[in-house]
């Protein structure tokens, strides 16, 4: 293995003998120079993992030969000893990117401790957080196995995430690979907790029945009006629980959390049925039955999700409330700087909702564009594309606006989504719905033990376009594919991110409570 090569420089390294004994001993290869020119001669014809630098030196002092390190290797950490506390002399070389001084006297432990602050820390943290997973991975699989109700479910999906989040942080390949695998168990077990439980949750008995679409804005968003408040609703489409907490960082800089829950999304996990579903406060067969102009079955023409602000004025209406109502929706970067732009006009309403497109778009594009393939290609860089964006948007500049205002803020979405790898066969006629992750039909023909099948479309409150229509819907990581030109459509979607489906992924999503920092 390497050593980590260090460079001392002090006028006075001759009196530092025993240091630099002390560290050669530790297992560091330890270079020193007298003065800051043979420190840069030396910079220039070496790779140093981290340097020493004494501030107060004859000749070219500590802040000049940084910078002139820092012009040669900008990325080595740096850190200056000095004798001297002065602040200007400690902001002039933290300007300079220093990444820590220590002040004279100093003993061999402080130094010891300053390298592995500034070597060692992603090494000890890397076998830190790998040996803390290795101990949680019994523990998780021990839930997968005896979970029995929604929040079991929950909480599994809510310690996968963490996980995620922390072992990409390291770029372990192997544990991610292991974490890959108990999420794929997690996601057969949650497929049959869904199989065994989903059509209970319209019965009588409701106990374990979770939070889901149609009772979002009745138990999330009306009650926070009703009380007095003014409730800004922004749903950012097709957002997974794990985006969120990637993203979650940057809104924390302005809010503080309330409530940061999960809530079930109905199935078929699509815009056409979750969202709509969650704006009308009713199951998309209500919807039809109540409001036929405004449902659109699979096998009809036109576009699904165009009558959301209708449907939520007519659940506040049945509801018997009155609010001062305003919707947005934000297809495109234009539509979201304007509306920053006219933010002022939105304080005039006690009940706002924004519906961002975003992250669905990406979701497509991902199937659709090579080059966001690319950008996208794994779990990792679909986070990192989502923060990326979300860092530089208009939406995050709406949040620093709201951030100001007497509103409390619920972030949300309709579904998530899955990034599909194994296909399953079926055979459907031309009426037949198109989506991957689901398909409604008459002439349906598949596996039944391949699928989540809903036979009578109606014991789910889904509608049905014919007498004899039926659902199906894919499960885990399997996307359905027709026979024919099947290696094509095969090979085409697979590790493409889709929704309609079963997975954790898919269906527990989230809802934030938040309010301004300034008015907590």
């Amino acid at each position: 293995m390497r050593k980590i090569k260090i460079l001392w420089t002090d006028d006075e390294i001759d009196l530092l003998k025993p240091y630099v004994i002390f560290l050669q001993e530790k297992g560091y290869d330890i270079l020193t120079s007298s003065n800051g020119y043979d420190a840069v001669d030396l910079v220039k014809n070496n790779h140093f993992d981290l340097i020493f630098l004494d501030e107060n030196m004859p000749g070219l002092s500590g802040l000049e030969t940084l910078n002139l390190i820092k012009a040669e290797v900008s990325t080595v950490p740096v850190i200056m000893i000095t004798k001297s506390e002065e602040e200007n002399i400690m902001d002039a070389a933290i300007g300079s990117k220093i990444a820590d001084y220590l002040i004279k006297p100093v003993n061999p432990n402080q130094i010891l401790l300053a390298i592995k602050k500034n070597i060692d820390t992603k090494k000890l943290v890397s076998k830190e957080t790998t040996s803390a997973y290795q101990s949680e991975f019994s523990k998780i699989s021990l839930l997968i196995n005896s979970a029995r109700t929604y929040k079991d479910w929950e909480e599994i999906y809510r310690k996968i995430v963490f996980w995620e989040l922390e072992l990409e942080k390291l770029n372990e390949q192997g544990m991610t690979e292991i974490l890959e695998m108990q999420k794929s168990e997690a996601n057969l077990g949650f497929s049959k907790f869904i199989r065994n439980n989903y059509l209970t949750w319209f019965g009588k008995n409701l106990q374990n029945k979770p939070l889901m679409s149609p009772n979002v804005f009745r138990e999330k968003v009306f009650p926070v009006i009703d009380s007095g408040g003014k409730a800004m609703v922004i749903l950012i489409d097709n957002l997974r629980y794990d985006q969120w907490r990637t993203i979650y960082p940057i809104v924390s800089e302005y809010f503080v959390t309330e409530s940061d829950e999960l809530f079930c999304s109905i199935i078929p996990t699509a815009t056409q049925y979750a969202r709509n579903s969650m704006f009308a406060g009713l199951m998309p067969k209500e919807i039809q039955d109540l409001n036929p102009s405004l449902w659109l079955n699979d096998d009809e023409e036109g576009a699904k999700n165009m009558n959301e602000e209708e449907l939520l004025l007519k659940q506040i209406a049945r509801l018997g409330k009155k609010y001062r109502f305003r919707y947005e929706k934000i297809l495109n970067s234009k539509a979201g700087k304007k509306l920053v732009d006219n933010f002022s006009d939105l304080l005039n309403y006690n009940f706002v909702v924004v519906v961002y497109n975003f992250i669905d778009m990406l979701s497509h594009a991902n199937t659709e564009m090579e080059m966001i393939r690319e950008l996208a290609g794994n779990e990792s860089a679909y986070r990192a594309l989502t923060h990326t964006w979300f860092q530089h948007s208009h939406l995050h500049d709406f949040l620093k606006l709201l951030s100001e205002k007497n509103y409390k803020v619920i972030i949300t979405t309709d579904h998530g989504s899955l990034r599909v790898n194994n296909p399953v066969k079926v055979i459907g006629d031309k009426k037949t719905s198109v989506n991957l992750r689901y398909k409604m039909g008459r002439n349906l023909n598949y596996n039944p033990k391949e699928v989540f099948e809903v036979k009578n479309p109606f014991e789910a409150h889904l509608p049905k376009s014919n007498v004899s229509s039926k659902y199906i819907f894919a499960m885990q990581s399997d996307f359905l594919v027709y026979p024919n030109n099947y290696n094509y459509y095969a090979n085409y979607y697979k590790s493409t991110f889709q929704h309609g489906g079963v997975s954790l992924e898919e269906m527990l999503v989230p809802i934030i409570t938040m309010i301004p920092k300034n008015l907590s």
